[in-house]
């Protein structure tokens, strides 16, 4: 007869079994913490690079590119050249009505000069008549001049009166001309400013034909560039991507926005680079979603208001 009795498990053996369970789970959660429960990770994101678009700021036929695809420019290094013939003709005109608008001012002074002279000889004319008139009244009123002789003079000096008059108003346009001030200077006067405010304009222009790279970084599009095209002002001609800051533009979704700061370090792999691991920092946390700043932005006006993770 055989015994079916079983033995009991020995009391360390099921003490093991006991701990082995909170053993493996606590090492697994452990695992799961310390290499990936701690840190959010996203693999829509993108290097990016600041990128400059050069437009000339003014119009004309392109003379000279000094640039290629690709080119490696510094800020400052000519990329093209608009014929400047047209805006050295603008500034020699702009140079001539500064000398003219000075010589103008100077005539303005002599006219000054003339009109009060005109006064005084109008006035010293006025005190003339005026004795003369006095005169004949005293000599009509005793009986020694003829009325005729009264009305003749008195005629002459309402002539001399009205002479006076028109030369003060001459001396007011006169000074009004010069601004006020007989002593003006020369280069404070409206005109001369306006002339010389039309020559720095030119003189810009004229520099503004030499087209230079904004920032450093490497010349791009400039198969859009050729010797003889028209360039607008505000039209790009090509473009410059700046080297001077290389930053990743990572899209994840808000549910990891939660502890996420700026100043927390980032790993970054690439896809050129594989294997390579580069260290970053988190710059800044966006405003909005990439959708919110498109041309149209997508609106939820079905009423379905499930949420969904942006």
């Amino acid at each position: 007869m055989s015994d079916t009795t079983k033995r009991p498990m020995p009391v360390w053996r099921r003490l093991a079994l006991g701990l082995a369970l909170p053993v493996v789970l606590a090492g697994a959660g452990t695992y799961v913490w310390v290499s990936g429960g701690r840190y959010v990770s996203t693999d829509n994101a993108y290097v990016k690079q600041d990128k400059v678009s050069v437009a000339p700021e003014v119009q004309g036929l392109v003379v000279a590119v000094h640039v290629g695809e690709n080119m490696v420019v510094r800020r400052g290094d000519v990329l093209f050249e608009i014929d400047p013939q047209p805006y050295r003709l603008t500034l020699a005109q702009a140079e001539a009505a500064i000398a003219m608008a000075r010589l103008n001012v100077e005539r303005m002074r002599a006219d000054l000069s003339q009109k009060r002279a005109e006064l005084t000889e109008a006035e010293q004319e006025l005190e003339f008549r005026q004795r003369d008139h006095d005169r004949q009244a005293k000599l009509a009123q005793n009986g020694y001049a003829a009325q005729a002789k009264l009305d003749e003079t008195r005629n002459q000096l309402r002539a001399a009166e009205q002479r006076v008059a028109q030369s003060r108003q001459g001396v007011a346009a006169a000074l009004a001309d010069l601004g006020g001030d007989p002593a003006i200077a020369t280069d404070s006067h409206p005109t001369v400013m306006q002339a010389l405010a039309t020559r720095d304009r030119a003189a810009l222009d004229l520099e503004r034909t030499a087209v230079h790279a904004p920032a450093d970084g490497i010349a791009s599009q400039t198969d859009r560039l050729r010797v003889g095209q028209f360039a607008l002002p505000g039209l790009s001609m090509m473009s410059v991507v700046e080297t001077q800051a290389t930053y990743v533009e990572a899209n994840v979704k808000e549910t990891d926005l939660t502890h996420m700061q700026p100043g927390q370090t980032a790993t970054i792999v690439l896809d050129a680079y594989p294997g390579r691991t580069l260290t970053a920092k988190v710059s800044s946390i966006g405003a909005g979603t990439g959708s919110e700043f498109s041309v149209l932005p997508a609106q939820n006006a079905t009423g379905n208001w499930v949420k969904v993770v942006q």
